[in-house]
């Protein structure tokens, strides 16, 4: 045992010792070149409106997150699928990311209309030269405005409305985005708490009749739960949940 660390020892030398001539003979690297950024120049002036290009960019690519989660119908579809897996009583299947992926695509699936809406009258224009990008962005907007107010409940509008002491427009076009996006998310979240509800209770029927008849049986150390998650899954099978929750979701936007 010894013989074997003290052979272990010398080679870990040897090998230090190899490395260290190693280093000691290798050439210094060329420095690499210095790096500097003017912010101005006398013979080239800084541009500001590209500056302001780029930061509208840049502030853009940050909030687009929270754009398409908020002014999609993702928060909905995600809502809904959370108080699914509440209802059936499996917190951890599915996993979060396959219901999230689920989402994402289901809403890419009911955006497709309005993303090529905004592609054929603001993207493709812009990209030909034949508009300004001042109208390039009221053009795609206005197709993402008319989905929100085709899914927005007037009460919600209303409320809003109130809260900042506008008058209430004329028309459904005239409401301003700021009032908008916040009464359209209101609505969604509320949509969803309905259809999470609905989605309850066959589940919640079933957790007590399993209740009742554990308890006539007089086994009230089991717990109900157990027994009634198979004929939970069963149910939810039995009845095509997915291609349910699924086809409910999506014709349930206008």
């Amino acid at each position: 045992m010894i013989v074997r660390h003290t052979r272990a020892i010398l080679i870990a030398l040897v090998i230090a010792a190899l490395f260290a001539l190693f280093v000691a003979f290798v050439p210094e690297a060329e420095a690499s070149p210095g790096l500097s950024i003017e912010l101005n120049n006398e013979e080239q002036p800084l541009d500001l409106s590209t500056a302001v290009k780029i930061v509208s960019f840049l502030t853009i690519l940050t909030l687009a997150p929270a754009l398409v989660i908020l002014g999609t119908s993702f928060t909905r579809i995600v809502i809904v699928f959370s108080f699914l897996k509440q209802a059936i009583g499996q917190p951890q299947s599915p996993p979060n990311q396959i219901l999230v992926g689920l989402a994402l695509f289901l809403t890419a699936f009911v955006m497709t209309p309005v993303w090529l809406q905004v592609k054929e009258q603001a993207i493709d224009p812009a990209a030909r030269g034949e508009i300004e990008e001042s109208e390039a962005w009221s053009r795609s907007v206005a197709p993402v405005r008319d989905f929100m107010l085709s899914n927005v409940r007037e009460r919600d509008l209303t409320f809003f409305l109130n809260l900042q002491k506008i008058p209430m427009p004329q028309t459904r076009e005239e409401v301003p985005m700021s009032i908008l996006v916040p009464a359209f998310v209101i609505s969604e979240i509320s949509i969803a708490f309905q259809i999470g509800f609905l989605l309850f209770i066959p589940f919640v029927v079933i957790d007590m009749i399993v209740a009742s008849v554990l308890m006539s049986m007089g086994m009230m150390m089991l717990p109900p739960v157990i027994i009634s998650m198979p004929f939970k899954i069963l149910l939810f099978i039995l009845v095509d949940g997915w291609h349910l929750v699924t086809s409910s979701l999506v014709s349930s936007f206008g």
